[in-house]
Order: C-alpha cells, then structure tokens, then sequence
C-alpha cells in the first residue's frame, strides 16, 4: 500500500478481508450448519474450539497490559469479564463447557484440552503471542473478525437447531450473549482502528493483522477436518468419538 485510505476506505478494505477469508467458508463449518456432521464430529469441534474460548481473555489481559490509555483499558476490561465472568459458573467460558457437557463430554477432560488436537493449540498460542508481542495498532487490529461473527453464530445456530436432534437452545446459549457483545466490541476495535491508522504501511499492518487472525481460525477448522472428516486421521492422544473407535 502506498497511498493513505480514508477511514471508509480502510474499513471497507478491512470488510472486504472478512468476506474472502472468514472462518465461515471454511468446508468444515459447511458442514457443522448444514447438518452433514456426526455427532462425534461435532463434539470435536466444540473440544478444541474450547481452547480457543479459554484462550480470549488471556490475550485481552496481555493486550491490556501494555494498553496506557485508561479509558481504552476500561473499555477493554469488559471482553474479559465477558469471558471469564464476575464469578464462578458465569461468563462465556462457562457457557461454553456447558455446550460441551450438553453435548455429552466430560467436564474436566474438556478442561484439561487432553484431546485437542496439536494444530488447534499450535494456532490459539500464535494468536496470544501476536497480541502480547505485535504493536498496539496490530493487536487490536487482530480482534476485528468479530465484525463477522453476528453472521456466523445466526447461520451456526439455525443450522444446528435445525439439523441436529442432540442440541436444543439450551445447549446453544453460549451464542446468545455473543451477538451483543460481539458488534460491540467490533465497533470500538473499528473505531480505534480507523483512527490510530495514520500512514499507509499503518494501514497495511491493519490489513495484515485482520488477515493472520482469519489465518488463526481457518488452521483450526483445517486441523479438524484433516482429524475427523477426510481422511479421519486423528494425531496421538486426541479426542476420538464413539463412531471411529474400531
């Protein structure tokens, strides 16, 4: 990039990045919505995805940590309250695990990340130390794939619902607080973003940090497909379900 884009134009650009490369088009989530996975297939997503919920507010807390504006810090404390909650037993954690124990795993092997698959913590640890070591701008710049996510969580939960007779709302509550806090925490990422991007190659590394955090999801969907829809080649010690055991 050589010319300096206005505010619209880097956002749009930004839109434009989410559209070719968010985790969405992935053939792994094509499946997951359209109904096409087992549910051994499906508690394997929600096992290794757990890694990567438990891993949000460790990187918000490494990005707060280097953050000097108060006022930015405060808005950014919110993501990990979010996450981990106030207390015991609430929070986006913990809504998670009982996604998992809704779908039939154990609670405290889920926990452990014993079964997860190597790629899945291989991507979730790059995007923590990106966070903890990149420039502030990149950092946040990094989180900007929840402008797509109100999208991905309608298309996960219809489908889901629709399609799959071991899930119930219940099950899916995790996602209903997600699409609030989600274009939230969006906008004032955007709106830090558009902002602090004062020079082209600002705004390259913009660009480039949205592009590496889709890189992060997209890796993890591939992990699995390779593991547990073609060509079914979990690596040692990963999570097996009851309908590839021999």
């Amino acid at each position: 990039m050589t010319a300096l884009l206005s505010p619209e134009a880097l956002e749009a650009c930004l839109r434009e990045i989410g559209a070719a490369r968010y985790h969405n088009n992935h053939p792994f989530h094509k499946l997951l919505h359209g109904g096409a996975l087992t549910k051994g297939q499906v508690q394997a997503w929600a096992l290794n995805r757990y890694c990567y919920q438990t891993a949000i507010p460790r990187k918000d807390a490494a990005l707060m940590a280097r953050l000097e504006d108060p006022d930015t810090r405060r808005l950014w404390r919110q993501r990990i309250v979010d996450h981990d909650g106030e207390r015991p037993g609430e929070g986006g954690i913990a809504r998670w695990l009982a996604l998992t124990e809704g779908l039939g795993l154990e609670r405290d092997y889920v926990i452990s990340t014993r079964g997860a698959l190597p790629a899945t913590k291989f991507a979730v640890e790059a995007y923590i130390h990106f966070v903890a070591e990149r420039p502030m701008l990149e950092a946040i710049a990094s989180s900007l794939t929840e402008m797509f996510s109100p999208k991905i969580i309608a298309e996960r939960v219809a489908g889901m619902l629709a399609n799959y007779d071991f899930v119930d709302e219940k099950t899916l509550a995790y996602f209903n607080a997600r699409l609030s806090q989600a274009p939230r925490d969006a906008d004032h990422a955007l709106d830090y973003v558009k902002s602090h991007a004062r020079t082209p190659e600002q705004q390259q590394a913009v660009l480039d940090a949205l592009t590496f955090k889709c890189s992060v999801l997209w890796a993890q969907l591939d992990a699995l497909y390779f593991a547990y829809v073609e060509p079914k080649l979990p690596p040692p010690d990963a999570f097996i379900p009851e309908d590839m055991r021999g």
